[in-house]
């Protein structure tokens, strides 16, 4: 005989189906409660108007109605976030001109232009009472010694190489940054961000400041960003926010031989009919952190904007390479590579 047992007048088989029953209620909570399900689910709903067309035709013309309706909706979201990044640029506007007191100041310490006042250079650690403990007992030991000092501390001008210090310490800047670069952004003394302005197409420009050195003659050097904040009309369900679209560098004015954004090589070079060897120079771009203001044009989708800058190949100088005719083959190797004719700024 089979075995039912009961457990207050209720089946064992009932209550363990309760049992589960409530596990599974429990298990679903944590699922729920778990950041990562529900990004993952808010994603699956964020993507239902780019359900495959092959799926979506083998519907019922009703449900295929709901969701057309659905892609409408999800338009007019986009459309809504859009303007929301217009709004979101506004603001960023608005509180780059609160900020640029302070970074004037900033750079008034900087280039050492200005001192800060006693207030302006107090600074209280958290460490503070350890560090004057610490001090006084320093102090009572050295007074001597600096009473007896006829030496002054050094007190250079402003912050030394600041920037570049900035450049070398921050791994997104010291990957573009070449050994050669190095001597020009010890010049560098400000770098500025400027949005467009108000009712002005989105934008903004980079202006890189420099002290007068003997690399270049330009002050500043700029590379202007333009964007747009708005659905694509043949794809609005791509639409992730502003995209850059374009950018503008400027001609860096070299001084002679000084441009580090090319390196000048030589090869041999036979004639094809007269067997005759000669050697040539001929300028190849070179990797440089300069090479960021070339002005590389995006195509229109923003995927080329940040490939700037062209490695040339080095060839070798004992390889033989058959040349067409000597006039034909004639190099300046004076000649940079081109530049536009000035820098656009916002």
């Amino acid at each position: 005989m089979a075995d039912h047992s009961f457990s207050d007048g209720v089946p064992s088989d009932s209550v363990e189906a309760a049992k589960n029953a409530s596990n599974t209620e429990k298990l679903t909570d944590q699922v729920m409660q778990n950041p990562r399900v529900l990004a993952a689910l808010q994603e699956r709903l964020d993507s239902v108007p780019h359900t495959p067309s092959s799926y979506i035709e083998t519907l019922p013309k009703a449900v295929k109605r709901r969701i057309n309706a659905l892609k409408q909706l999800q338009v007019r979201c986009a459309h809504i976030e859009a303007k929301f990044y217009e709004e979101v640029h506004d603001l960023e506007r608005k509180y780059a001109a609160l900020y640029q007191p302070l970074f004037d100041k900033r750079r008034e310490f900087i280039t050492g232009d200005v001192e800060p006042t006693d207030a302006e250079s107090e600074w209280h650690s958290e460490n503070e009472e350890e560090e004057k403990l610490a001090g006084d007992m320093k102090n009572k030991v050295v007074i001597t010694e600096k009473e007896a000092a006829t030496a002054e501390e050094p007190n250079p001008k402003g912050i030394p190489e600041f920037w570049f210090t900035i450049f070398r310490n921050v791994d997104m800047l010291s990957e573009l940054v070449q050994e050669y670069d190095e001597p020009i952004l010890k010049h560098l003394q400000d770098i500025k961000v400027k949005f467009s302005d108000p009712g002005q197409p989105m934008s903004f420009v980079l202006e890189f400041h420099f002290e007068p050195n003997d690399y270049f003659t330009n002050s500043v050097l700029t590379k202007t960003y333009k964007m747009k904040s708005e659905p694509d009309k043949a794809d609005p369900f791509s639409f992730e926010g502003p995209e850059i679209v374009d950018c503008d560098g400027c001609t860096i004015d070299w001084k002679k031989g000084k441009n580090v954004t090319v390196k000048t090589i030589k090869k041999k070079q036979k004639h094809k009919g007269r067997g005759t060897v000669r050697t040539i120079t001929k300028q190849v771009p070179n990797e440089s952190f300069f090479n960021f203001f070339n002005p590389l044009k995006a195509s229109g989708d923003g995927e080329s904007l940040f490939e700037e800058g062209e490695e040339g190949e080095e060839e070798e100088l004992e390889g033989d390479e058959e040349g067409e005719d000597e006039d034909d083959a004639e190099i300046n190797p004076k000649k940079e590579p081109s530049q536009p004719a000035e820098c656009k700024q916002q």
